[in-house]
């Protein structure tokens, strides 16, 4: 999901150098959204992992 994240980044940045103001919008957007997904995410299977009792692999 990060991946995807990135990837959305790259291209609104790609958009908005190139004066495609509304593609760059939306595509940061849903980085944006997709970014805070995978932050979410990720402290979900942590506190997971901290309540199982087994130490985070990071």
């Amino acid at each position: 999901m990060l991946g995807w994240s990135l990837v959305f980044f790259l291209v609104a940045i790609a958009s908005a150098a190139l004066g495609f103001g509304g593609i760059a919008g939306t595509a940061a957007g849903i980085a944006k959204i997709l970014f805070f997904i995978f932050l979410a995410l990720l402290v979900i299977s942590l506190l997971m992992q901290i309540l199982r009792g087994k130490p985070p692999r990071l």
